[in-house]
């Protein structure tokens, strides 16, 4: 990947406040109209993180970029380019929400006819066209959510940082959410932190999951499956005897399990059998292949479940919480050295 294809660069970033190592020397990169989903449990370093990136907190050592530029030297020129919802919106009571949009997209720079095109999309976009006269006291978490959201994106930045953006909504509301980070894929690159995971595995290219201020996880939704579970299970409903299936499943290898859910066979003679083969990618095809050329056994249907991305999650933190996790790299020492000899770390330039 080239410096041009980046639109956030991290490197070596820590974050401590006292003796607490909140950001503990983590790097990643986000290419430009990449959606990430950001992960882990509270108190991991996420919204530290995200604040890090935006410009509202400094960083006590490492790297931050957004688009080519320090957000230590240049913290104004990066803001230009990023469109940031923390989890906690704070919006003004006493505004109606036409007002608002419209005195923010003068802050970012937005005037005349760009301000009022860019309005109406939002809007729009936002399903915000019947609240547009409506006092921000007076809306719902859902509407203010939404009005946040708008925001974010009133002047098409490059980077737009989203944090719990779908706290407080209902479920036609996430959907609406969901479908609009996904029409900015490729125009815009997009950090998401959900704790709705479905969501998060929905919308998003990969997913970085952090866990003690570190980084224990990152890749696709299939790449994780394949590091952290490894497994797929599968519910065939078949017409045979149990030991005649289990023998033709004997290609699948040791690691394959083959169990009759309970209940017994239907009015027709099928029963449900579970088997679980000891890798994330598809056996689906070899399974109705062997089955399909086993004497005595007919199959009627087959269901592939796999792992979610809760169960990674899971996964990756305990693996994470299983291991003593110490402060990483020369820069978190340095970092908190720093502080206990009485001089700042300057932020990576």
């Amino acid at each position: 990947m080239t410096e041009a294809d980046a639109t956030i660069e991290v490197e070596h970033l820590v974050k401590h406040f006292g003796r607490t190592v909140a950001v503990n020397d983590i790097s990643f990169t986000v290419r430009r109209g990449e959606i990430i989903g950001f992960l882990g449990p509270n108190g991991a370093g996420k919204s530290t993180t995200m604040r890090i990136l935006t410009g509202y907190l400094p960083a006590n050592a490492g790297v931050v970029k957004i688009c080519g530029k320090s957000v230590a030297s240049s913290p104004l020129l990066t803001k230009r380019h990023i469109g940031y919802m923390p989890e906690n919106n704070p919006l003004p009571e006493d505004l109606r929400v036409r007002e608002y949009l419209t005195w923010r997209g003068h802050l970012k720079g937005l005037r005349g006819r760009r301000l009022r095109e860019r309005l109406e999309a939002v809007l729009e976009q936002c399903d915000l066209q019947r609240a547009h006269r409506r006092i921000i006291g007076t809306l719902s978490k859902g509407f203010r959510q939404r009005v946040g959201v708008a925001d974010a994106i009133l002047a098409e930045p490059e980077v737009i940082i989203m944090d719990e953006p779908t706290i407080g909504l209902d479920p036609h509301q996430i959907i609406m959410i969901r479908d609009l980070i996904s029409r900015l894929r490729g125009r815009m690159s997009v950090i998401l932190s959900s704790h709705i995971l479905p969501e998060i595995e929905a919308t998003c290219d990969r997913v970085l999951i952090i866990n003690h201020g570190r980084i224990v996880a990152a890749g696709t939704p299939d790449q994780l499956r394949s590091e952290f579970i490894n497994r797929t299970g599968y519910e065939i409903e078949v017409h045979g005897e149990l030991a005649a299936v289990r023998r033709a499943l004997e290609p699948l290898g040791e690691s394959s399990t083959v169990e009759a859910a309970e209940g017994t066979p239907d009015g027709d003679g099928f029963q449900v059998v579970t088997v679980q083969t000891g890798a994330a990618r598809d056996h689906g095809e070899q399974i109705l292949r062997l089955l399909g050329a086993a004497e005595g056994v007919r199959v009627r249907a087959l269901t592939r479940h796999q792992a979610t991305l809760e169960e990674v999650f899971l996964a990756a933190t305990r693996r994470s919480w299983e291991t003593t996790i110490p402060l990483k790299g020369d820069a978190a020492r340095a970092a908190i050295a720093a502080t206990d000899t009485g001089h700042a770390s300057h932020p990576g330039s």
